[in-house]
């Protein structure tokens, strides 16, 4: 049943055919298991998915809740009032200093962060408001801050 093979050198090898059809099944049933748990395995968070950890702190105004700066990384981030968090990217610290001290915020956010930055959505809306409520024209700011 065992087999001389011949290699490139002088040496020779004993290789059993028994031992040879263990080894491919081995290797089959190896790759079979790594495509299975690949199948069954959590996708990865896709590039457009964002887990925030900039701490983020409230803030008086109609339409905004919190806000939090990263002044390592330059990143601006704002909740909304109806849950929505947007992060907006390359913002100075002058820019979220006058934010934080502006009367209204919500208006500062309309005209100097509103299409001024590249920005990513970290959570869609959360809170759904009667249309008759003062506050649902705040919604509209975490709806339209990609537009």
């Amino acid at each position: 049943m065992a087999k001389i093979l011949h290699l490139f050198s002088t040496h020779r090898c004993r290789i059993d055919k028994e031992e040879v059809v263990i080894r491919r099944i081995a290797l089959v049933f190896g790759i079979s298991i790594a495509f299975v748990a690949a199948a069954f395995a959590e996708p990865a968070p896709t590039p457009n998915h964002i887990t925030s950890r900039i701490p983020r702190h409230p803030v008086q105004s109609t339409a905004i809740a919190k806000v939090g700066y990263s002044k390592r990384r330059h990143i601006l981030e704002i909740e909304f009032v109806n849950g929505a968090v947007y992060r907006y990217f390359d913002v100075p610290l002058s820019v979220y200093h006058e934010l934080m001290s502006a009367e209204s915020k919500a208006r500062f956010y309309d005209s100097n962060i509103r299409k001024h930055y590249r920005s990513a959505l970290v959570r869609q809306r959360q809170k759904q408001e009667p249309a008759g409520n003062s506050r649902a024209a705040a919604q509209d700011y975490g709806a339209a801050a990609q537009e």
